[in-house]
């Protein structure tokens, strides 16, 4: 089992954000309470599980927590809007800041900057903003394609096009989420996701888990779902490409701006491991894949919830 350091006092007042007001609450709910439990048994008894609402900037200065442990996923949970309430009321937090919980919570700016380093393969997409032609956008990219809400977590949203017939269908499906949407190419090859997180020692990988859904792609259903989704922990890759996988995540986390915690997701179709997104707050649920991820390296539920609780040290608040 890997030794976690524990860098934050087992007196601190820690609020355990969770739920929200995103399509993601029930999960971000389930991920709190699993934290709120780990955080109990690792003996800090002045943790709170905080439900957050509109009144959450007021709940946390009654509050006075020394850390906010952040489990809420979704819109202002993870796109910066939470963690720039706790920068003005000065509470240290777990995981990413505020501009990397921005950026990779929008698919399409995420893309922007992982472009610029040429040894990050992405695939071959377009951004439709509310008023563009649809087809017009899309014209060069070859079927069937993917609609996505640029910045919506759980596959909320999310359709299959199979023929420029359906393509209206499905960009309206994703702009009940977003204005924006981001339609990529739709390829076939191995789903996968590396964990990325961060120790005194520096940022390191997970081990990657290889996701075989039982659905036609990795759908909310596949995710949420127990036994809908084949899991293979370790992935059954080559060497050499579990390797190139783990530094493409480490290289992704590091030109997002990322800290303490994300995981990286994937599709590899042949030789080329295409970042898909950066998640700057993994589930924490009994199905998860971060916890699963970490625990295959040694790192058991409890040790990684420390682990990203120490995220929230002096040095990050």
């Amino acid at each position: 089992m890997r030794e976690i350091k524990n860098l934050i006092s087992k007196d601190a007042k820690i609020a355990v954000l969770a739920g929200g007001m995103s399509s993601e609450a029930e999960v971000s709910r389930r991920s709190g309470k699993g934290c709120y439990e780990a955080l109990k048994r690792l003996g800090y008894k002045n943790a709170e599980l905080v439900v957050v609402d509109k009144n959450i900037a007021q709940t946390l200065k009654d509050g006075n927590y020394d850390y906010a442990y952040n489990a809420l996923h979704g819109r202002f949970g993870e796109d910066g809007c939470i963690q720039g309430v706790l920068e003005i009321l000065q509470i240290p937090y777990t995981g990413c800041g505020v501009m990397a919980s921005s950026v990779c919570m929008n698919k399409e700016y995420t893309k922007r900057i992982l472009s610029t380093d040429k040894s990050i393969p992405l695939i071959k997409s377009v951004f439709v903003r509310k008023g563009d032609d649809v087809k017009e956008k899309t014209k060069e990219l070859k079927y069937p394609l993917i609609t996505k809400p640029v910045s919506e977590g759980s596959s909320f949203g999310m359709t299959k096009v199979n023929s420029p017939d359906e393509l209206e269908k499905a960009y309206q499906e994703a702009v009940k989420y977003n204005d924006d949407v981001l339609i990529e190419e739709y390829l076939v090859g191995i789903c996968a996701t590396v964990g990325v997180l961060e120790d005194e020692n520096g940022i390191f990988a997970t081990e990657i888990l290889e996701l075989r859904p039982k659905n036609e792609w990795y759908d909310y259903e596949a995710k949420y779902t127990k036994g809908m989704t084949e899991f293979i922990l370790p992935a059954e890759l080559s060497a050499d490409m579990t390797e190139r996988v783990k530094e493409i995540a480490v290289k992704a986390f590091e030109k997002a701006g990322c800290r303490g915690v994300s995981r990286v997701d994937f599709l590899i179709v042949g030789d080329i491991p295409y970042v898909l997104e950066i998640n700057t707050s993994p589930g924490m649920t009994e199905t998860s894949d971060l916890p699963a991820q970490a625990n295959a390296m040694g790192i058991n539920y409890d040790n990684l919830v420390q682990l990203i609780l120490n995220s929230a040290g002096p040095e990050n608040g």
